[in-house]
């Protein structure tokens, strides 16, 4: 069975750092492009950055850019997200998904697998 697992979220101060861990598993997640969305309380889920398959191509939601950088590592079936400079807005629930048209992933953030969410608290 395809899994999704994210790990890594916390509390941190503004201007702190994190690194989000999403591990694969049940299929290998090589050949698909896959990413990050996150949804703050009483709002609706955004895209955050994706990467593709090669880990060649990268894009991230402008709120980020600068800031987050997404990796990923194909032989341990690892996605990472490293935030710096972190904001009070940054708070939310983020998401680790994969697969589906790339368009559609960032536009409409439609995925074939999600994780469960890891917490991440951003305090001023």
């Amino acid at each position: 069975q395809e899994q999704l697992v994210e790990s890594g979220g916390g509390l941190v101060q503004a201007g702190g750092s994190l690194r989000l861990s999403c591990a694969a598993s049940g299929r290998t997640f090589s050949r698909a492009h896959m990413g990050w969305f996150r949804q703050a309380p009483g709002k609706e889920r955004e895209f955050v950055a994706v990467i593709n398959w090669t880990g060649g191509i990268t894009s991230y939601a402008d709120s980020v850019k600068g800031r987050f950088t997404i990796s990923r590592d194909n032989a341990k079936n690892m996605l990472y997200l490293l935030m710096n400079n972190l904001k009070p807005e940054d708070t939310a629930v983020y998401y680790c998904a994969a697969g589906g048209d790339w368009g559609t992933f960032v536009a409409s953030g439609k995925a074939d697998y999600w994780g469960q969410g890891t917490q991440v608290t951003v305090s001023s």
